[in-house]
């Protein structure tokens, strides 16, 4: 079958490999579609970093690089391995794509993303979306119904930004503030109106980007270089400030910008993964009592979004702004992502 590897920095090759047999308790899913995503990028241009490397294999699949990559997919379960029940060969579905151990504290007391070996199918190994099939376990298979498998692809990314909405607290009624809208500062808003958040606030340098926000659910956008964002928040809130704030760039100007438009004793929950270490303000959290949080990936997440998508409260077509073949991955995708990434949030590979 034909797949994308990656081989290390700066190297993918589309290659022939051997198919996956479905094995007892597993599922066989022929992929339609799979999102490009920013970590993959960031894999191709700076890696290995989450890709292991023949010095430290990954410590449950065992395998390093050359691995197949493709974490954002759906498509159609071709087979099932004896024993697992509660799906049918042609159902489309999404998959949620994590390894772990299952034996950690962590995955035993259901915090799963945090498992302390825990990986991703299509960095870690066992396969990935970028292929024309991948054997997966059932508990990561999540029907999709009537979606069509390019919705099905774009769960994933939409978990991540569900998960941090919910991890932020927020209530309908209140306000909250999102620093950038690139794909996550998208479906981070998208999932924010989805719950019923009335005021969002999208804060954006680029005008490309500024301008799809408001498709995303945004009832205000904000340039930083032409406005006082934290003065403008407390203008709008009564003087007091949003309710949350989430950052979704991974620059230090953007986090502290959300802290300082963020009221006392609110909450800033911190979406992007950094590169880099942060530059802000502590006596400023200190003595408003803010409340700074992280939130990695998604747990238990998926089959939510997916009713949120069913239900039509998620514009979710619009986030997809490409559709190409696998064997045009590198140069219509990743380096068009690359050099061009303002005017795109997700391209879709069709293996």
């Amino acid at each position: 079958m034909k797949a994308a590897r990656y081989y290390g920095n700066k190297d993918l090759r589309v290659e022939d490999i051997a198919e996956p047999r479905v094995e007892p308790g597993k599922v066989k899913i022929r992929v339609e579609w799979c999102g490009i995503c920013g970590t993959d990028l960031h894999e191709y241009d700076d890696g290995p970093i989450f890709c292991p490397t023949a010095a430290h294999p990954h410590p449950i699949t065992g395998e390093s690089v050359p691995v197949t990559l493709g974490h954002e997919f759906a498509g159609v379960i071709a087979e099932l391995g004896e024993g697992v029940t509660g799906l049918e060969v042609g159902d489309k579905v999404a998959v949620e794509p994590y390894i772990t151990c299952g034996e950690c504290v962590y995955c035993v007391s259901g915090r799963y993303n945090l498992c302390v070996k825990g990986g991703f199918i299509g960095l870690s190994g066992e396969g990935g979306g970028y292929s024309e099939f991948v054997v997966v376990p059932p508990e990561r298979v999540f029907p999709l119904g009537e979606l069509s498998t390019e919705i099905g692809a774009l769960v994933e990314p939409i978990a991540v930004g569900y998960h941090a909405v919910k991890r932020s607290g927020i209530q309908a009624g209140q306000t909250a503030v999102v620093f950038g809208a690139g794909p996550i500062g998208l479906v981070t808003t998208a999932c924010l109106r989805a719950i019923g958040v009335e005021q969002v606030v999208v804060v954006e340098l680029s005008s490309i980007r500024k301008a799809k926000a408001p498709d995303a659910g945004a009832t205000l956008v904000l340039d930083p270089s032409e406005t006082d964002v934290p003065a403008k928040v407390r203008e709008l809130t009564d003087g007091l400030g949003a309710h949350v704030a989430f950052e979704c760039v991974g620059a230090s100007p953007a986090l502290q910008g959300a802290l300082d438009a963020t009221r006392n004793g609110g909450t800033v929950v911190n979406v992007s993964i950094w590169g880099h270490k942060a530059e802000i303000d502590m006596f400023g959290l200190v003595m408003r009592e803010l409340n700074l949080i992280g939130t990695s990936a998604y747990c238990g997440d998926h089959a939510e979004v997916i009713e949120l998508l069913r239900a039509g409260k998620i514009p979710a077509e619009q986030f997809i702004t490409g559709r190409i073949a696998v064997d045009d991955i590198l140069d219509a995708g990743f380096r068009e992502l690359i050099e061009n990434k303002e005017e795109n949030v997700k391209i879709l590979v069709h293996p």
